[in-house]
């Protein structure tokens, strides 16, 4: 992929407070999860190449809905934007409501086919963020984790962490290799795109 053909074509469906308003459960999809500040609007915005696609904000913690997305002009395809977790001044209610939401998406979507983990690659691999790798893996899908603000760090030491990530998960079959990614200078958006239309249009 060129840099012009990277990007997604990458539109609004609907924001889900239940499981009730989800679309129909046809078709493929990829979920998109992590930490309230692991910029998850931000990856969205960036796939897309646009500014406003998602909401982002300087508050953690803003997805409150599961959000869906259709890719390239095919509601069959869709992205899905979860709500973050581990956002520590959110109320012990918001959290438990998080977690619910989330593992519901995750138990009832037929037409999910892998997921997208994101770290900030400053601080990888929090206690939440390895209980949810953990709780991924009854699910037998592939786990892509994106190591993103990679601009945050130089060249050399955001290796370091993709080294030290690669030997963090060893032992989880089911991860592809951890990738470096910027949502800001869009670092690695052609390459999760690839992962995206490889996942979605699986037969």
């Amino acid at each position: 992929m060129n840099r012009k053909s990277s990007y997604l074509n990458i539109e609004f469906l609907s924001a889900c407070p239940e499981a009730k308003l989800y679309p129909e459960d046809f078709g493929h999809e990829v979920a998109i999860c992590g930490r309230s500040n692991s910029g998850k609007s931000s990856i969205i915005n960036a796939l897309a190449n646009s500014k406003k696609l998602a909401k982002t904000s300087n508050t953690p913690g803003r997805t409150q809905s599961i959000n869906f997305f259709s890719i390239n002009n095919d509601t069959n395809y869709k992205l899905v934007d979860l709500p973050g977790y581990g956002y520590a001044k959110a109320s012990k209610k918001m959290q438990k409501d998080w977690g619910r939401q989330i593992t519901g998406y995750m138990n009832s979507r037929d037409s999910l086919r892998a997921i997208i983990l994101i770290m900030d690659i400053r601080h990888p691999f929090q206690k939440t963020d390895l209980d949810f790798l953990a709780w991924c893996r009854q699910y037998e899908l592939p786990v892509q984790l994106l190591l993103n603000k990679a601009d945050k760090l130089s060249r050399s030491k955001g290796l370091n962490v993709l080294y030290a990530s690669k030997k963090e998960l060893s032992d989880l079959e089911m991860l592809n290799e951890p990738l470096l990614f910027s949502a800001r200078t869009h670092d690695g958006v052609d390459q999760l795109s690839k992962y995206i239309l490889s996942w979605v249009e699986s037969t």
